[in-house]
């Protein structure tokens, strides 16, 4: 971690209370989905974010979704906290993606494309990975908005857009150019806001999933495969899909789940 980015990631605010409250109740093992429920209705900004992403037509629900209550129950409570987390942690950015060559939207579009996929693929089968596995897709790729303004900050634009034309891998242009690569950014963020050490785990080796400690492996290779499924354009390709499966073959995960996903999101 270079100085400077760890320097911005020390300025950040504080993650405000509502997100205290959503991470209190995620964690208590005596909570109950209408604990959440009773924390998220109280936030009436916040209930409204949720229930836009929920009825985001990426889902394919046909009914809307009206209520906290429906959308908990639609999608557990694991996916509704990386819904939240999504929309709190973003407010606390002001974003500036052009050294990446993508928009805000595009850059919003992405980890929603990415949450989708997740979520599609593995709500089912890891139903018990959704707490980490629903904020990992939403905010593994926020560290780029502090590498962003460190390239701006460096006037270094010219630099980095070679860098990913050259090395056609962004992480790598990241490092060459930053020091440090967009996960390890996220990763730094959230162990500073105290989130648990095991989405810390995920997102960090979220790129060498064998880095990870042995019990976060198995999500590290699954947001793997979704960032690889899904690049930094949002838009999955024949290339992608092909890229992604190859891992999901390497690393023996469910292809089946994935290809009804795939269907699901087209």
């Amino acid at each position: 971690m270079t100085e400077e980015i760890l320097k911005k990631i020390k300025q950040l605010p504080p993650l405000p209370e509502s997100a205290m409250k959503i991470e209190a109740v995620y964690q208590d093992p005596d909570s109950s989905f209408n604990d959440m429920v009773k924390i998220l209705e109280k936030d009436p900004l916040l209930t409204a974010d949720i229930l836009k992403a929920a009825n985001s037509p990426l889902y394919g629900f046909s009914r809307e979704i009206n209520a906290i209550s429906q959308a908990v129950g639609l999608f557990g409570m694991g996916t509704v906290r990386g819904f939240a987390l999504a929309s709190i942690v973003k407010k606390s950015f002001a974003l500036d993606l052009s050294p990446y060559g993508i928009s805000n939207d595009m850059f919003s579009a992405l980890s929603k494309n990415q949450h989708a996929l997740m979520t599609a693929w593995c709500i089912r089968k890891e139903n018990k990975l959704m707490g980490v596995l629903s904020p990992a897709a939403f905010l593994v790729e926020i560290g780029k908005v502090l590498v962003a303004q460190q390239i701006i900050a460096d006037s270094k634009q010219d630099e980095f857009t070679n860098a990913l034309k050259e090395l056609g891998d962004v992480e790598a242009a990241e490092r060459e150019v930053v020091g440090v690569d967009a996960p390890e950014v996220s990763a730094t963020i959230f162990a500073q806001w105290k989130f648990e050490e095991g989405l810390v785990d995920v997102i960090r080796n979220c790129q060498n999933p064998e880095k990870a400690k042995e019990e976060d492996k198995h999500a590290a290779q699954i947001l793997h495969v979704v960032r690889v499924a899904v690049p930094i354009s949002g838009v999955m390709t024949e290339k992608t899909t092909l890229a992604a499966k190859e891992l999901i073959e390497k690393y023996s995960l469910d292809l089946a789940s994935f290809e009804a996903a795939l269907e699901n999101n087209d």
